[in-house]
């Protein structure tokens, strides 16, 4: 533990953090580690230099059954389901407290384990995740029922009532952000939680689901377990016990999910899925340096390992050139390199395999006749899975480049002659998470705003918001709503209790 006021300066301060921290080597199951029932074990590899990191539990049905069946015994005794609002929004806001003190060794745990920089990983991904624990927390008792007005004879009342053990399933991109995009909400509406983070990248929900028992989380509240999706994950979707799902993943995934829910107890299931988000340009413009620095910054950020990622630039046809080189020039100067140096910008993607898949679609860009300008195929020689980022233009449409969700550093630029083309080509996806719009024009951000298919569109920005505002999808990048007081609903059923006078 080191301390909130300052961050470490070097390589060698965030190696010694490492060193006296070292690394959770079990599943939280029941406010203690846990190994696997059968003690099968699992080697996670560090996408920094490609070697082994540590060995955690390959968790099996078997797991489940306990992690399901210690959450709804916690659930039905009432320790956390029954406790008045306030003091279930006080352990959230103490364990934001302590999530706060752990600050760089989270920070740390996200850079080994999946590559962010690590100064990244404290400035963004763990100070957002903090402020949603805390939000929530503030949250808790701020939260109204209905009895709506007008019957003498009679009295309505519409309440909220937590659905029982919620199961979630979160990614590897954004580990600790989007598990507290979804745990803090479950928690404080009083379910129990049992949460299967992504294979590779379990260690740093493992670390605050054990400092969430320090703060006060009652045994068996929050549950992690450790394990494979195809096992964990559709053990979790068809098992009777788990009330409700929430998963953030891949189309083809949330399709299986929903499926083996349909054919179990049709529990309902959240899905935040994939996205090909489309960052449009407009000629009147006011701030081009702006645009071009976002442009380039939605589709380095994480390495492009974002759902929103703004993977399609959309520019008018006067302002084409200039924006391309712009954008690759900015490109071009950003740091690659070892996650925990505080120098490096840009680091390397999440597993070789990934890498190998990036490659390829970049390979396969060139052979459908669009034209690379920056980047390349190549994998770099040296430790960690590094690949620069590659921008493509005389892109179509419907080219697999401006299609296909990639999920890495790989920028499509589209032109466009007027309003009605952009929104036209921006609409044209399968996905429809996120887009942006560049335009010194009220009217026309309003009019493209209200006109493209997207559950967020941000207007002279990109990816900015905080936890009052809700995060969803439209089409194939899912439905329903994480953060927000909109991010309760998924966890809560209406009840009616209509009483006559």
């Amino acid at each position: 533990m080191s301390s909130d006021l300052s961050m470490p300066a070097s390589t060698a301060e965030w190696e010694a953090i490492w060193a006296v921290n070292g690394l959770p080597e079990a599943m939280w199951l029941d406010g203690a580690w846990s190994p696997a029932a059968d003690g099968s074990v699992r080697t996670l590899v560090t996408p920094r230099d490609g070697s082994d990191l540590a060995t955690v539990p390959a968790g099996g049905v078997a797991d489940v059954e306990r992690a399901v069946a210690g959450a709804r015994r916690a659930f039905d005794s009432g320790v956390w389901s029954r406790l008045p609002p306030r003091e279930r929004g006080d352990v959230l806001l103490r364990w934001a407290d302590l999530l706060e003190r752990h600050r760089d060794e989270l920070a740390l745990l996200i850079a080994l384990e999946m590559g962010k920089p690590v100064v990244t990983a404290r400035t963004v991904e763990v100070r957002t995740s903090i402020g949603l624990v805390r939000w929530y927390g503030e949250l808790a008792d701020k939260l109204m029922d209905e009895s709506p007005r007008g019957r003498p004879d009679s009295l309505a009342i519409v309440s909220r009532e937590p659905l029982g053990v919620v199961g979630a399933i979160t990614p590897w991109n954004f580990p600790l952000t989007l598990a507290c995009f979804k745990v803090p909400a479950a928690l404080v509406a009083g379910n129990s939680v049992v949460l299967k983070p992504a294979s590779q990248t379990p260690l740093s929900m493992l670390r605050v689901a054990e400092l969430g028992s320090r703060a006060g989380l009652p045994d068996g509240v929050l549950q992690v377990i450790t394990g494979s999706g195809p096992v964990i994950g559709e053990a979790l979707a068809r098992h009777p016990g788990v009330d409700t799902l929430t998963f953030t993943g891949s189309p083809a995934v949330g399709g299986r999910l929903l499926r083996s829910a349909g054919e179990s107890n049709l529990k309902p299931v959240a899905l935040e899925l994939g996205g090909k988000s489309p960052n449009i340009i407009f000629d009147d413009v006011e701030d081009l340096d702006a645009a071009m620095d976002s442009a380039a910054w939605a589709i380095a950020f994480n390495s492009g390992q974002m759902c929103t990622a703004g993977s399609r630039l959309l520019v008018h046809a006067s302002l084409h050139d200039e924006v391309v080189a712009g954008v690759t020039e900015r490109l071009a100067t950003l740091r690659a390199g070892d996650p925990l140096d505080p120098a490096t910008d840009f680091g390397p993607l999440a597993t070789r395999g990934h890498r190998e898949d990036v490659a390829a679609e970049i390979r396969a860009g060139r052979r459908s006749g669009a034209r690379l300008v920056l980047g390349g195929e190549e994998i770099p020689d040296g430790p960690g899975f590094h690949l620069s980022p590659a921008v493509f233009t005389e892109v179509s449409p419907g080219d697999r480049l401006a299609q296909h969700e990639i999920f890495g550093p790989v920028l499509s630029v589209l032109r466009f002659r007027d309003e009605d083309e952009a929104v036209k080509i921006a609409n044209d996806s399968d996905f429809g998470l996120g887009a942006s719009v560049w335009t010194g024009g009220l009217r026309r951000a309003h009019r493209v705003s209200r006109r493209i298919v997207a559950g967020t569109v941000w207007v002279n920005c990109y990816e900015e918001g905080d936890a009052s505002v809700p995060f969803g999808g439209r089409k194939l990048s899912g439905h329903g709503a994480d953060k927000s007081v909109h991010g309760l609903d998924k966890f809560t059923a209406l009840k009616t209790t209509w009483m006559a006078l």
